[in-house]
């Protein structure tokens, strides 16, 4: 098993160990450390970190496993890793900020289902690489979200369709509700924080440059410069006091750098202090007229709430105007329907239709063999195989299923010959490969037909 090491600047942060594979010697095996500077490896004697996910400048997250679990869960470590070119002041509140992310996850994170739990938060102190001094290192462990960035998305699947937007939409303003509700500000909304769990559910994540609103004079004219370049509204930038229709602003950029696929420096015309996006793209005007309110430069002159968006989404029938909109007691957005390319990459797809083609010709040549009747075949084999389609779209079926289930049925024709009609066995090879790439070619195409249609619609 490879450990990585946290000490930053380690030289040589990856280390082997053979022994760990083996579940047993890693549930009891004594602390492990860094052959390259020394470090402790087993944090808090149960949480390994295994791969470096990202860092920056006051830190760096790993994906970690804890091997005091009975199914050795993943989870996530972060480590406060400050550089060293920062000045007091600014490593202080970068702690602060640390401190608060943990605060804040343990008082969020087990209310809402699409924020990341907090499972533990801890201060390490070991030996100095400088002779004679100390070092302490913060970490704080929180849940592991399976699945794929929005920003990741972006790159494998390009521009996501008006459908795709509305659905993050509805699913992230709800969480800013719950948020901003309890007086906190993300101040750090981007596709690249923005995750999507192997479900198609939306979180929330990396709280680290949160603002308490109630800890905030409203005649402040400080706030910490933390922020992502091109997302953060001229307030922000400011250094001065942040609102919910901050987070609004980065929410607006956010979706239209998934619609347009361009990067938010290039869609803002710093001559005319402008977004200049619409041209690029075309949308219902509705949505786009939305967009560009929570994109104004006044922090009031935004929506100030994120239900206030959901109201100018989903409007009251009678609503006659599209901004302002007509605001109905307690409205709930309805559930839009989730587009195949925002659940399942390219690959999930092909590899689905591709097993669905071929145990669907499996299942057909086995089911003739016995009933001997084309209509009664036909039939069964559909409903079959309609029921196989639809375990996939609720992912019952994953990765080496899609793999064993084809060949359990294949082994079982092979050494049953009346199963197939006395056909060649290189005949059923060949007839349930010929099925599995004609389904791969409907399904390509369906697909460049939904994308087309999206584009248009």
């Amino acid at each position: 098993m490879e450990v990585c090491c946290t000490r930053p600047h380690c030289q040589h942060p990856k280390n082997y160990f053979p022994d760990l594979d083996d579940i047993k010697t890693l549930k009891t095996v004594q602390q492990k450390y860094c052959t390259s500077c020394g470090m402790p490896l087993i944090l808090r004697d149960h949480y390994l970190p295994i791969k470096l996910l990202s860092r920056g400048g006051f830190g760096a997250a790993f994906l970690a496993i804890d091997r005091d679990t009975p199914t050795i869960k993943k989870c996530v470590v972060k480590q406060f890793q400050p550089s060293s070119n920062l000045t007091e002041e600014a490593l202080k509140k970068a702690k602060i900020l640390f401190e608060q992310e943990a605060k804040i996850l343990e008082e969020i994170g087990n209310e809402h289902k699409q924020i990341p739990n907090l499972f533990a938060e801890y201060t390490v102190t070991v030996q100095s690489l400088q002779s004679g001094q100390q070092d302490k290192f913060f970490y704080l462990v929180q849940e592991y979200i399976d699945g794929q960035t929005l920003e990741e998305e972006l790159v494998q699947e390009g521009k996501f369709s008006e459908i795709g937007v509305k659905q993050i939409l509805t699913e992230i303003l709800p969480i800013l509700t719950f948020i901003h509700d309890r007086g906190i500000i993300h101040r750090d909304i981007k596709p690249s924080n923005i995750m999507r769990r192997h479900d198609g559910r939306l979180f929330l994540l990396d709280f680290g440059a949160v603002k308490q609103v109630t800890n905030t004079p409203a005649n402040s004219s400080s706030s910490t410069g933390i922020y992502s370049m091109g997302f953060a509204p001229p307030e922000q930038m400011a250094g001065n006091q942040v609102f919910p229709s901050t987070d609004l602003y980065a929410l607006a950029v956010t979706v239209i750098t998934l619609l347009t696929g361009q990067e938010a420096s290039k869609l803002f015309d710093a001559y005319t202090n402008q977004w200049q996006w619409r041209s690029q793209i075309s949308i219902n005007p509705r949505l786009a007229d939305i967009l560009d309110k929570m994109l104004l430069p006044a922090a009031n002159q935004r929506f100030q709430s994120s239900q206030e968006v959901l109201e100018a989404l989903f409007p009251a029938p009678s609503a006659q105007t599209v901004l302002p909109p007509t605001q109905p007691p307690n409205l709930q957005p309805p559930q839009p329907m989730k587009s195949v390319q925002s659940a399942f990459a390219t690959w999930e797809l092909l590899a689905g239709a591709a097993f669905s083609g071929f145990e669907g010709a499996l299942i057909a040549i086995a089911l003739f063999s016995l009933v001997k009747n084309p209509i009664i075949t036909l039939t069964v084999a559909v409903v079959i195989l309609n029921g196989l389609i639809f375990a996939q779209t609720k992912r019952w079926l994953e990765k080496f299923d899609l793999l064993i289930i084809p060949a359990v049925s294949f082994t079982i024709i092979f050494f049953i010959p009346f199963l197939r009609s006395n056909i060649a066995i290189e005949q059923v090879i060949m007839l349930a490969a010929i099925a599995a790439l004609i389904s791969i070619t409907v399904t390509t195409l369906f697909r460049l037909i939904y994308k087309l249609m999206s584009s248009i619609l």
